[in-house]
């Protein structure tokens, strides 16, 4: 009988299969790229004018007004509840509270080398757009997410790009967020459209980094704009995921159930489970198959990711128990799991496993993970909605190389050097070696010699 969700043996997969395991998508999307750049184009050309009409044909919907503003905000206050409003509010003190930790971790600094002083000031960028998806779900927590590390950084002008429902109207809980959180205005459309609108400045001042996940064509908006020079981006976003390594002691309900948390986001999410235990994998998909027929919302987005994209590998073990002597110690297979979930480098990486009496030493085997949930009380939820980590976060590999946003995604790091006469001296030789090596030495090493002598 076929598994609802494939099971590899580790040890039956070739060096290749595993590397291919790892592989998602490429975010080279010719397609979406060339679609991209044509909108772009045609909002360069007709401006406001173009901007509404592609709206008008893409989202069916007329975009006026174009910007939402503080005022427009204040409407949400009388459209949601006061439970509503207070989780929101407790979301973003959470929020608030762990980016101004970071904010107070990256302080401008100076050391002395060589008798010059050498230092770095961290300043903000001036203008950020936040883009939030709409569609097939809202996502005011992205506006909190977005927002909240801008602020805080010291952005002057945060502005919201999202698509309205096919009635032109923003979903009351997005417009409270951006209250909330600070932000300046929102601008009304999504898609490729909105971003070119944002770096254009069309009704909002124009960004000078864009930040947020979306469809394939915000990404490939976002890229190609940020080859101009003129704009930075976050980082190129796509499919959502989640890693769960999990062993005999873990819950398969709550395994099951943060599988099924990432399938709903869309048909491309990806699920993957790590097990040393054949019986939890087993007990696992039971559990989703159970899912499905008792919380059927969204029923074929999920079947789509789990049947489609989701996979299960299987290890021999993950630890050695030596019973005479109580001591536990971890495999081969441990470690080959964890160059696994490095390899992939997760957006979301859970860990339930009962091998180190210290749960935070799990840490020390990770080296590329968006964000990391420990133990089987943490699910993804906990930091998507309300811990107050961020939910913005390097997809399909792309961990490797980019962190999730925070507060330094909106901060530029400017060093600084002062020194004197003597100081210079003293470097003037290696100067001069080193400027005529590379041909400079006429402008280069007079520079320093007129100084010195």
């Amino acid at each position: 009988m076929k598994s609802l969700i494939p099971i590899y043996y580790y040890k039956d997969l070739t060096k290749e299969e595993i590397i291919k395991k790892c592989k998602r998508p490429s975010f080279e999307d010719k397609e979406a790229y060339k679609i991209a750049e044509e909108i772009i184009e045609k909002i360069k050309i007709g401006g406001k004018k173009a901007l509404k009409e592609i709206t008008l044909q893409l989202d069916k919907y007329d975009p006026d007004p174009l910007v939402l503003t503080k005022k427009d905000f204040e409407v949400a206050e009388e459209l949601l509840n006061q439970e509503e409003k207070e989780a929101f509010l407790e979301a973003a003190k959470n929020i608030r509270i762990f980016h101004e930790f970071q904010k107070n971790n990256l302080k401008d600094d100076k050391i002395n080398l060589s008798e010059t002083t050498l230092g770095y000031i961290y300043r903000p960028i001036e203008s950020a757009a936040v883009y939030v998806p709409g569609g097939k779900a809202i996502y005011p927590s992205s506006v909190l997410m977005g927002v909240i590390p801008a602020k805080i950084a010291g952005v002057k002008y945060v502005s919201i790009i999202t698509p309205a429902d096919s009635e032109g109207k923003i979903h009351p809980a997005v417009l409270y967020c951006a209250k909330i959180s600070g932000a300046d205005a929102i601008l009304r459309v999504g898609g490729a459209h909105g971003i070119a609108a944002a770096y254009l400045g069309i009704d909002v001042e124009p960004a000078q980094i864009i930040v947020g996940p979306g469809n394939r064509y915000v990404t490939a908006a976002k890229t190609l704009l940020s080859a101009t020079g003129k704009v930075k981006i976050d980082q190129p976003a796509g499919p959502s995921e989640v890693l769960i390594i999990a062993d005999h002691n873990a819950n398969p309900k709550f395994v099951a159930a943060d599988l099924l948390s990432q399938a709903e986001h869309g048909e491309d999410s990806i699920c993957v489970l790590l097990t040393d235990s054949i019986v939890l994998a087993e007990e696992v998909i039971k559990e989703i198959e159970l899912g499905f027929k008792e919380r059927p919302k969204r029923l074929e987005i999920k079947k789509e990711s789990i049947t489609k994209n989701s996979y299960i590998i299987l290890f021999d073990k993950f630890v050695e128990i030596d019973e005479q002597k109580n001591t536990k110690k971890i495999t081969s297979d441990f470690l080959l799991a964890f160059d696994f979930i490095n390899e992939f480098a997760p957006e979301h990486l859970e860990i339930c496993l009962n091998i180190f009496d210290d749960s935070e030493k799990y840490l020390d085997y990770i080296q590329s993970a968006g964000s990391v949930f420990i133990g089987k009380y943490a699910p993804v939820a906990l930091g998507d909605y309300f811990s107050g980590t961020n939910h913005i976060l390097p997809t399909g590999g792309a961990a490797k190389m980019y962190s999730g946003l925070g507060v330094d995604t909106f901060l530029k790091r400017i060093t600084w050097q002062n020194t004197t006469k003597e100081g210079l001296k003293k470097s003037s030789k290696y100067i001069e070696i080193m400027s005529k090596i590379e041909g400079l030495d006429q402008e280069h090493g007079h520079s320093v010699l007129i100084r010195t002598k």
